[in-house]
């Protein structure tokens, strides 16, 4: 178990806004074929997005609750052995503590501040 209390979600804007619509968000393409939702620490943020999301605009950054997951959020080694955030379900869109605009500018992704 990890002490992250806030992980993050990358994905278009038109994916989160039909998970609003429907009130659950199932995952990218890229999700359902691992068989988990990708998520990212604070700290992995910035990573994620340069190496599975550059040059993609129209994007926002899901700030979700980790806690709030129970036992679905497994934390697993991935890149470089961190462990990353795993969700072994669909995420209630209700889940989201705030939705952002994850703008692309000239030198790659702005990302904000994040909580961890």
């Amino acid at each position: 178990m990890s002490a992250h209390a806030t992980i993050y979600k990358i994905c278009s804007s038109k994916e989160w806004a039909a998970a609003e619509a429907c009130g659950t968000y199932t995952g990218s393409a890229d999700d359902a074929r691992d068989g988990f939702i990708h998520f990212s620490t604070a700290a992995q943020v910035p990573g994620t997005a340069a190496r599975h999301f550059a040059g993609r605009d129209d994007l926002v950054l899901v700030a979700v609750a980790a806690p709030m997951l129970g036992e679905a959020l497994k934390w697993e080694p991935s890149r470089g052995g961190d462990l990353f955030p795993h969700l072994y379900g669909a995420l209630g869109a209700d889940a989201a503590r705030s939705v952002i605009p994850l703008p692309l500018g000239a030198d790659g992704h702005a990302i904000p501040d994040l909580e961890d």
